[in-house]
């Protein structure tokens, strides 16, 4: 006996549900997905869909059937080989978040294994990938068989998406960004999910930051946001937490690529910023904790330490440095670094405490210095950025130095200086910076 031919599920059909609001099926969800991978959807009528979901949303079951789909687009790793549970970290971006390079290798130093596949800069948000490749010679695209025996050896790999990994991701994050329908929610959630479950991994933590600096301003939103991921981790088997982190001033002093390598790597010597190591801390404490190799926050707070201050961190980052192919020597040696030819102090024009430093104006400033890009085409300038920056609640004299400025010309720190000056507000009396670390959710 013959068996009945599945009912054909046709774009427009699917299109005009979300349209009117309809939740779709497993079989719709499939179709679509499958659709923009052989292109059989036209870009068109893929848009026209993304703006539907956009306009309409997604119910958490649609959120997780969109997600384990586009997870399954392509390859999933497979990590059983290597031991220990593997424990990942993604952050929704911010201005200095140079978080990821020193939390890989100091987790792992700590014996839980990093699985971290990261993206490049957009807009004013950096990239960890961009950062890492202006280090001379590294590699962020690895074979995935390359990538497992690297996790097997030293416990850490950080790398850029494959073509294997998530195809769906790539062609849908693409037409989402030409078509304002970045900042869904649920197409926010099955974009990081997917890729972060195909990575292999058996736990994920979350910062999801909120504030001026932020992708997401408001907390309300970001706290959505984090809800959703956290929900969807749960359903798919993975233990996920999430931290809600404040992004109202810069992380750290740094801003740029080979610039935030270098305090990276301070912070991995024991002189990184305090805003910047209390982040890392927090979220540390949280992988050390999915992980197993703690048994309270405190333990594991105890533990990062005392793996920054041993040494062990900074060995481990080495250790990944030479893994990738690139040039180890930049650990003792910044100047092997990309070097901007011309670097110039930023004064400050009267004397008092800084009361606020906007992310935005800071992160503006490196833009249009090179330090990031306005498509994703564009190139970054691995050399230029912006350093030594004052945090809220820090005395300045008059004349004193606010920032300095690493660009390629003099007429490039001409162009930065009168909007980088209208980042920083100076005022009579001392104030306190607010706290980054605001919620969990778990």
């Amino acid at each position: 006996m013959l068996r009945p031919m599945p009912t054909p599920v046709f774009p427009q059909a699917t299109i005009a549900r979300k349209r009117d609001g309809h939740a779709l099926s497993r079989e719709e969800i499939a179709a679509f997905v499958r659709g923009v991978v052989e292109g059989t959807w036209a870009d068109y009528q893929a848009t026209a869909l993304l703006m539907a979901v956009f306009l309409r949303g997604m119910t958490p079951e649609e959120t997780s059937c969109l997600t384990e789909t586009m997870m399954h687009s392509g390859v999933v790793a497979d990590l059983t080989k290597v031991p220990g549970i593997k424990v990942d970290k993604h952050s929704t971006g911010g201005v200095g978040d140079k978080v990821s390079l020193i939390l890989a290798p100091l987790v792992a130093a700590c014996g839980v294994p990093v699985p971290m596949m990261s993206g490049r800069g957009l807009g004013h948000t950096g990239g960890t990938l961009d950062k890492l490749e202006s280090i001379p010679g590294f590699r962020v695209s690895l074979a995935l068989d390359a990538y497992v025996a690297q996790l097997r050896r030293i416990g850490v790999a950080m790398i850029g998406q494959t073509a294997d990994l998530v195809p769906a991701d790539r062609k849908l994050y693409a037409l989402r960004d030409v078509t304002a329908t970045v900042e869904s929610i649920p197409l926010i959630c099955a974009s990081i999910m997917s890729k972060k479950l195909a990575e292999g991994i058996d736990a994920l933590v979350l910062d999801v930051k909120f504030g001026r600096g932020a992708f997401m301003k408001e907390k309300a939103r970001a706290r959505e946001l984090a809800t959703a991921m956290v929900a969807i981790g749960r359903t798919m088997g993975k233990p996920t937490r999430a931290l809600l982190t404040l992004m109202d001033q810069p992380l750290g002093r740094t801003v740029g690529n080979a610039v935030e390598v270098a305090e990276s790597i301070e912070a991995l010597k024991g002189r990184g910023p305090v805003d910047l190591m209390e982040v890392t801390y927090a979220l540390g404490a949280h992988m050390l904790l999915l992980g197993g190799v703690a048994a309270d926050p405190a333990a594991a707070r105890r533990r990062l330490e005392k793996a920054i201050h041993d040494g062990s961190a900074l060995a481990r980052f080495r250790e990944l440095i030479i893994a990738q192919g690139g040039d180890a020597a930049v650990i003792d040696n910044y100047a092997r670094l990309p070097q901007a030819p011309v670097v110039r102090e930023l004064a400050a024009p009267a004397s008092g405490y800084v009361t606020d430093v906007d992310p935005m104006a800071v992160a503006q400033a490196a833009l249009l210095l090179g330090a990031g890009r306005c498509s994703v085409a564009a190139a970054v300038d691995h050399a230029v950025g912006v350093t030594d920056l004052v945090k809220i609640g820090e005395y300045v004299p008059t004349g004193g130095r606010l920032c300095t400025v690493h660009a390629r010309t003099d007429a490039d720190v001409t162009a930065v200086r009168q909007p980088l000056s209208s980042a920083f507000t100076i005022g009579p009396a001392p104030v306190s910076p607010p706290p980054l670390i605001d919620e969990l959710i778990e």
